[in-house]
């Protein structure tokens, strides 16, 4: 039986699908960015296979958008992130960090390029709507920055591209990854992309007009009867299998986009200028003093994802933590991400960690731990 009273308080937002969530038995949510998520939809093991499967529809409202415009839009969104946006096509989405004036992880959006000077920054949890009106102020650009009334959704799994074709026609095959589309179902405003939070083939659904969040749940739900879509929530196994971040978890204010292997993301040697550019210089040169590592733990299978760090030792000396960690069914082991101190973070290497008082073993391994190339979700 579903548990209605949930005690929602007017300071934390309901998404526009929220009834349809709890309607399709959303038990369980948890607050990101202000707003509440839907957690909970029992099993997440039973979640995870939903997913990779066949397709899951998550509500993932909590993405808010900070929406750039103006004249000086394109030249601000380059001074936000580090990453070289001069061969961003309009139309197309990037992958992108925001980092502050000493080079600590701020955020990692998708940026979504709308038009030649209309951007969305589709947000992690953190306020850089806050974020980035602050860094206008004395950047001497023309630009205006809002939160517009626009509310993802994202459908995951092998069967999302036959629930997109009914819903969108055979048009929608030729969207490619990382490419954004302009729709309209039966009235309803959306943006659609080829991207998601899975490591699985999906898309994003934004909605451009909250009124209708339960009107469009209920549609993509009905198209996707017949291919055995299951409302779900973002797979913690499955992100993890995939080595995707989760901001305050696995990145923070304190940490360095090198210290996760993110050089990719960071243009130092290019005529650009963007918030933390001298910092990230320094960083770079002097070398960082701990890294992101994936981890095989060896115990009991985990029974859900780890609440608190765990922390790391070798000869009794703390080394680092692990920051994600979970069973995956799939792979029949316990895997996380970790940071740890650079001179631990060789494959191979065996150390202890701590969880509850009790001591166990894990050792260094290969990250992602399941399709290293993300050949499923670029398919």
């Amino acid at each position: 039986m579903i548990n209605k009273n949930f005690g929602f308080g007017t300071q934390i937002r309901k998404s526009p699908y929220f009834d349809s969530t709890v309607k399709w038995g959303a038990t369980g949510f948890s607050v990101y960015n202000h707003m509440y998520i839907p957690r909970d939809f029992g099993s997440p093991e039973q979640n995870f296979w939903n997913l990779i499967e066949k397709a899951i529809l998550c509500d993932v409202a909590v993405e808010r958008q900070v929406e750039i415009t103006g004249p000086d839009a394109y030249k601000f969104t380059q001074l936000l992130t580090p990453r070289d946006l001069s061969k961003l096509e309009v139309g197309q989405c990037k992958y992108v960090l925001i980092v502050n004036n000493d080079g600590g992880i701020l955020n990692d959006p998708v940026l979504l390029r709308l038009a030649e000077n209309h951007f969305w920054l589709s947000l992690a949890d953190s306020d850089i709507l806050l974020w980035a009106q602050g860094v206008a102020v004395n950047s001497g650009l023309n630009v205006k920055i809002t939160e517009p009334d626009v509310s993802p959704l994202q459908l995951q799994g092998p069967n999302s591209g036959k629930i997109m074709i009914k819903l969108f026609g055979e048009d929608i095959q030729s969207l490619k990854y990382y490419w954004l589309r302009e729709y309209s179902l039966d009235g309803i405003p959306l943006i659609v992309s080829r991207t998601g939070w899975s490591s699985e083939l999906g898309y994003e659904i934004y909605l451009r007009d909250g009124s209708k969040g339960n009107d469009l749940y209920e549609k993509i739900m009905e198209a996707g009867k017949e291919h055995g879509l299951k409302p779900g929530h973002t797979s913690s196994i499955r992100r993890i299998e995939g080595g995707m971040l989760s901001y305050h978890a696995d990145a923070d204010i304190n940490t360095n986009p090198f210290e996760l292997g993110l050089d990719r993301l960071i243009n130092l040697d290019s005529e650009i200028n963007f918030v933390g550019k001298e910092a990230l210089k320094k960083i770079k040169k002097e070398g960082i003093k701990r890294k992101q590592v994936g981890l095989e733990l060896h115990c009991e299978p985990l029974k859900g994802p780890n609440t608190t760090f765990w922390s790391i030792y070798n000869n009794d000396k703390e080394i680092g933590k692990v920051t994600s960690a979970v069973y995956s069914p799939r792979l029949k082991k316990n895997i996380a991400l970790a940071m740890l101190s650079i001179d631990h973070t060789e494959i191979g290497g065996k150390f202890k960690f701590k969880t509850n008082n009790n001591e166990f073993d894990c050792s260094v391994v290969e990250k992602p731990f399941y399709d290293p190339k993300k050949k499923i979700a670029s398919s």
